[in-house]
Parts: structure tokens; C-alpha cells; sequence
């Protein structure tokens, strides 16, 4: 071998060493927990700017929007991230894309398991299938979110479609008894033809806005609207909510078999800051009367944790 061709061995060998050696420094940039994370959620992900992004795409959806064909790219790609917080732990976020009938399964999963619930909303009209965007929230070791997520992940996909509902009774039930509901409730309400609607506001909480005082005909209320009859009952409503009562009215909620469609916020700049949700249910009128006086009861225990702090 001549002195040139020796040369080039020489080069080639120390090029491939430092291209070996390139690949496994950049394996390792990912800290070892957030490999664990990837592995535990058998998830693929990258590590980028301090964050882990963990991919929840719902590639099994064949998704159209009016018709056209959307790739999951294009605004079905659900996602978990992971950041550390300045004591070691870490901060996680994410937002997964559901069907209907996965979000309140996928949701008393995730609470069962201390995660947080932040927001649930639609990203399209006229998706098909209609599909819902929940936010998520968590703090804590990297593989202790990664073990409370996993239950509510290990749906996505599996939950098989609700059952028809059988027709409502109608004229072959009760009349609602709205005396009995008033009473159950502790708050009376107005009747509008077949409706019965029960509004409770929220002055507890004192909002202003330049002076002005928001109270429930502002908006700043929560409500339950009966509808059927005793023995089968619809109810649906809308529940104003300081942050810390989040978390107790969905998980009193979704105890109850209350189904949950959107959580939300109504105002910009308010003070305190209040969400909103709205609910779906049906049943017997009584037990739907019970569920809401539940969520009222969550409600008062952290208006006054509310008031005691100002």
C-alpha cells in the first residue's frame, strides 16, 4: 500500500469514528427518563429545545373535512410534551385528539389517575369523523406522568361506539315532577314549554368588569335544563367554575355518568378566572337532579376557599 492510499484508510477510519462518535452523542442528548417515558408509552418522540414531544397521531382516522381528504398532519396529530421545572420535576401539557365516544372514557381515566383535565373543544366544522381536542395537564416525575397517562392512552382507538339509545318514553312516562327537582336542587326554576331550566349564578365570586357587577344575567351563572320525563330524563348545562374546582366538578361529573363536551372559558381578563363546561345526561329525572346538587356542593366548598383567601 502506498503512502497516499494509506492516507485515505487513515482518513476514512478517523471520519468514521467521528460519525460513530456523532451518533452516539446525539442518542444521548435525550435524558434517560424521557427515554423511559417513550419506552413505557411504547411512543415514538423527539427531544428538542429542553422539551420531549411524544406523537399521539390518529393515523388509524381516515379524516375529511367537507369532504376533503386531511392527512393526519394536517391537524390530527395528538401529542404529549415534557419539560424540567426548576426543582427536577417536570412540567407535561398535551393535547389529544378523540371521538366522541373516546373523550369521556379517555377523561375518568386520566382523572383517575391525577391528571388534569384543561380543556376540551372542536379544531374543525364539518370533520368527519367528528372528532374532540383535549387538553391535558400534569407535574411530577417523568415516569410517574408517563405510568397516569398510559391507562387513558391505551383507549384511543379501543373504545367501541356508544350504543343506540332507546327512544325517549314521552307521553307514556311521569310529567316531571319539578317541584321534587327544585327541592333536590334547593334551587327553584322556570318552565319554557317542555323545559325546565334551573340557573344558579355565581355572585359569590364578586366579578367586576370597569365597575360593572357580572352576575348570572351577564353570563356568570351555572344551569341544568330538564327535559322528558321522570322515568327518562335529559338534562344538559353549563357550570361557571373557578380554576381549582375544575378538576372536583368533572370527576363528580363523570362519577355521576354526566358526560362532559366542552370545557372553556366565556370572557378574556376576567378576574377571578372563571372556565365553563358543558354537560350532557340522561336518566332518571331524580338521579339527574342529584348528579347536578353534587357539582353545586364542589362548587360552594371552593367559592369559599375562594373567599377566605381575598
Amino acid at each position: 500500500m502506498n503512502c497516499i492510499s494509506a492516507t485515505r484508510v487513515l482518513l476514512l477510519l478517523v471520519a468514521s469514528s467521528f460519525l460513530m462518535s456523532g451518533s452516539t452523542t446525539f442518542a444521548q442528548e435525550m435524558p434517560a427518563d424521557y427515554q423511559e417515558v417513550l419506552k413505557s408509552l411504547d411512543r415514538k418522540g423527539d427531544f428538542k429545545a429542553g422539551v420531549l414531544k411524544v406523537n399521539i397521531p390518529r393515523n388509524d382516522l381516515k379524516m375529511t373535512i367537507q369532504g376533503f381528504p386531511t392527512p393526519t398532519p394536517f391537524g390530527f396529530g395528538g401529542w404529549l410534551a415534557l419539560t424540567k421545572a426548576s426543582d427536577g420535576s417536570d412540567v407535561m401539557m398535551g393535547d389529544l385528539v378523540l371521538l366522541q365516544e373516546e373523550v369521556n372514557p379517555v377523561m375518568s381515566a386520566l382523572l383517575d389517575n391525577g391528571i388534569e383535565v384543561t380543556a376540551l373543544h372542536n379544531h374543525f366544522f364539518w370533520d368527519e369523523p367528528h372528532v374532540y381536542y383535549m387538553h391535558v395537564h400534569g407535574m411530577g416525575k417523568a415516569a410517574d406522568l408517563a405510568r397516569k397517562m398510559k391507562p387513558g392512552l391505551d383507549l384511543i382507538g379501543h373504545v367501541p361506539p356508544a350504543a343506540a339509545m332507546p327512544s325517549a318514553a314521552g307521553a307514556n312516562g311521569t310529567v316531571l315532577d319539578t317541584a321534587t327537582l327544585a327541592k333536590i336542587i334547593g334551587h327553584d326554576g322556570e318552565q319554557s314549554g317542555a323545559v325546565y331550566k334551573i340557573t344558579v349564578g355565581r355572585d359569590d365570586l364578586g366579578m367586576k368588569e370597569h365597575g360593572a357587577a357580572i352576575n348570572a344575567r351577564m353570563g356568570l351563572n351555572t344551569w341544568a335544563a330538564f327535559v322528558g320525563t321522570q322515568e327518562d330524563a335529559a338534562i344538559a348545562g353549563d357550570v361557571a367554575m373557578l380554576e381549582q374546582e375544575v378538576t372536583p366538578v368533572l370527576k363528580t361529573l363523570r362519577k355521576n355518568g354526566i358526560d362532559v363536551v366542552a370545557i372553556h372559558n366565556h370572557m378574556i381578563e376576567d378576574r377571578p378566572v372563571v372556565i365553563f363546561l358543558h354537560y350532557w345526561g340522561r336518566g332518571r329525572a331524580e338521579k339527574l337532579a342529584t348528579s347536578f346538587k353534587a357539582v353545586l356542593d364542589e362548587l360552594g366548598r371552593a367559592a369559599a376557599s375562594h373567599a377566605a383567601t381575598q
